[in-house]
């Protein structure tokens, strides 16, 4: 007879049930595990850093820079544990992250204990993953990059062309039918706090690039001072003063990488220079918030 695994059977739920139900039933059964002491992140650490945002930022560079200090523990990028997978319960996020005995023992090794985190770019603009956040790692040391709003709008378009995510031809086609294309989403994603959008974590090039708009939210869960924003421009000019600044930020002491590669970087033909001055038009207002809610000129007026 074949043996069905567990993933088999979530599988067959998933396809067979309303995504409300599933949600609730994933729910009971992490609840259930936790209960029963079965839950597989049981004694592990949660986070002490989060690397939020945003996406086409930088991020997957500054985690493999990052993870090379000997005081940070390695751990996978992109988890979307507070965005696509927070039904799963935080047992399920310790999975990701050490045991505190590891920790315990390289403390008496080495005379301080290491530390751990992630990096999932989306966590930025989505609804509800700063008051999760806050809930769970309410300590947490964040981390957040920022790029040209009209660059980083481009380089997400690109991104998902070359992975075959976006049917539109032509980044003018994709901004003028994002409205339309994301009509009632994020009102579902407030009302059903289960649903993840793919359409709004795909297709959401200018609403990703409003910065302000989603930082509100995390800054009335988490203090300023939690937080360290860096400019993706200054990322690419100068990867070493970055990679010092979230050093101090995390405060872990000074390290050299030596080479900092790029990660995950993409090429395209340049933008067409009238959608450029329309977007650094729409964009002004949203910019201008940014400084107010930050106290930076990112200079990109």
């Amino acid at each position: 007879m074949q043996r069905i695994n567990r993933h088999t059977i979530d599988a067959r739920i998933r396809r067979a049930v309303p995504r409300s139900t599933y949600d609730s039933l994933k729910g009971v059964y992490y609840a259930g595990r936790t209960l029963a002491r079965r839950n597989p992140g049981r004694g592990r650490l949660l986070p002490d850093f989060l690397i939020v945002g945003s996406t086409k930022c930088g991020t997957t560079s500054m985690h493999g820079w990052l993870i090379e200090h000997p005081f940070v523990a390695p751990t996978k990028k992109e988890i979307h544990f507070f965005n696509m997978n927070y039904g799963r319960r935080a047992d399920w996020y310790r999975c990701y992250f050490p045991y505190a005995s590891e920790r315990d023992a390289f403390a008496a090794e080495h005379g301080r204990p290491f530390i751990s985190g992630e990096a999932t770019a989306s966590y930025l603009a989505h609804y509800w993953t700063p008051s999760r956040a806050a809930k769970l790692v309410p300590n947490a040391r964040l981390v957040v990059c920022l790029r040209d709003p009209a660059d980083r709008s481009y380089s997400q378009y690109h991104y998902f062309r070359r992975r075959g995510s976006e049917p539109l031809e032509t980044f003018e086609e994709a901004i003028a039918s994002e409205e339309e294309r994301l009509r009632g989403e994020e009102a579902r994603e407030i009302r059903e706090p289960g649903y993840h959008s793919w359409r709004v974590y795909r297709w959401g090039y200018l609403r990703t690039s409003r910065y302000a708009e989603h930082l509100e939210r995390w800054l009335e869960v988490f203090p300023r001072e939690q937080f360290l924003f860096l400019k993706f421009e200054d990322v690419v000019a100068a990867p070493e003063r970055t990679l010092e600044q979230i050093h101090e930020h995390l405060g872990l002491p000074p390290h050299s990488n030596g080479e900092l590669p790029t990660l995950n970087a993409g090429s395209y033909e340049p933008m067409d220079q009238e959608t450029r001055a329309r977007l650094r038009e729409y964009f002004s207002p949203h910019n201008e918030r940014l400084r107010e809610l930050t106290g930076i000129d990112f200079g990109w007026s």
